[in-house]
């Protein structure tokens, strides 16, 4: 989690945040506070990361925060893409059709009030 989300988190828990759950790595419980001190923000018990699909935070134990500080058990997102009308995993596709796919350049339609604006210029 990034600092200034840190700090209005523990801003808006009156200086004192908890948060509660099971580890990432170990599945064991456990808390994982922010206190708010004249030197900065202390956090005890772990580490806390900021959502990612779902709302909830997810959070390391400080054991294994201490023995791996970085996220790992994920799987990758796997991205489709439409060929001659049905879809079909990018992974799939040949070298070539893959590299076709990541030259690919979006095509960004101009506002209409950007028109207006350099029509009036």
């Amino acid at each position: 989690m990034n600092k200034e989300r840190l700090h209005d988190l523990v801003e808006e828990g009156n200086g004192r945040i908890s948060f509660r759950g099971n580890c990432h790595d170990c599945k064991s419980g456990c808390i994982i506070s922010a206190v708010a001190l004249e030197d900065g923000i202390h956090v005890d018990g772990g580490a806390v990361y900021d959502p990612w699909l779902d709302k909830r935070y997810l959070v390391k134990c400080d054991a294994c925060y201490k023995k791996d500080p970085v996220l790992r058990a994920y799987q990758d997102c796997e991205v489709y893409a439409r060929v001659v009308g049905y879809l079909r995993p990018i992974k799939q596709f040949n070298v070539a059709k893959q590299a076709e796919f990541h030259d690919r350049v979006d095509f960004k339609l101009k506002d209409n009030n950007e028109k207006n604006n350099k029509a009036d210029s």
